[in-house]
């Protein structure tokens, strides 16, 4: 099993958040128990390109303090939704024996979506626990309404296993 660290960047990681307590805490938790458990862990940054204020060099594109990556772990840069844009994050996992994806961050609706069911296209077991991935308001649902759509509606039975934080935490201590 590989967890993917979806777009967590300062600039996006805030109060404006749907249940941000929560997803932070829930998500630093997945982190923790996936490194005392010797899970692979990838970091992925969305870049929106040079002059947007969310590219490489800005202060928002760094990753947010509360899940910085260790030296070992990998960070990649992706500049579209889902992070099998990146080429070198594919072949990084082309390598890997096991096809199982934990699938955690930001945004619900655009790069965790899209990551989520590119996993699926390509044959990929993907799991994603609760309370691990949020979004904003947007012009036509509101921010838990979004993030409800997805993890109990869209994503169940189609593209993802979506599973309770404690399921998903046993999860990577057997992995």
């Amino acid at each position: 099993m590989v967890l993917v660290v979806v777009d967590i960047q300062k600039g996006i990681t805030d109060e404006r958040l749907f249940d941000f307590d929560k997803f932070i805490k829930n998500t630093s938790k997945i982190i923790d128990v996936a490194r005392k458990n010797h899970v692979e862990i990838i970091f992925v940054q969305h870049d929106d390109g040079p002059g947007t204020g969310f590219s490489v060099g800005d202060k928002d594109f760094e990753i947010a303090d509360q899940v910085k990556p260790l030296d070992s772990e990998p960070v990649f840069v992706k500049k579209i939704n889902s992070c099998f844009g990146n080429r070198d994050f594919v072949e990084h996992l082309e390598k890997l024996s096991d096809k199982t994806l934990m699938v955690v961050g930001l945004q619900t609706n655009f790069c965790i979506d899209a990551t989520i069911k590119s996993a699926f296209e390509r044959g990929y077991k993907v799991i994603v626990p609760a309370g691990t991935n949020s979004t904003f308001d947007n012009d036509y649902m509101d921010a838990e309404t979004t993030y409800r759509y997805y993890n109990e509606m869209m994503w169940p039975k189609r593209f993802a296993e979506c599973v309770s934080l404690e399921v998903a935490l046993e999860k990577l201590k057997q992995a």
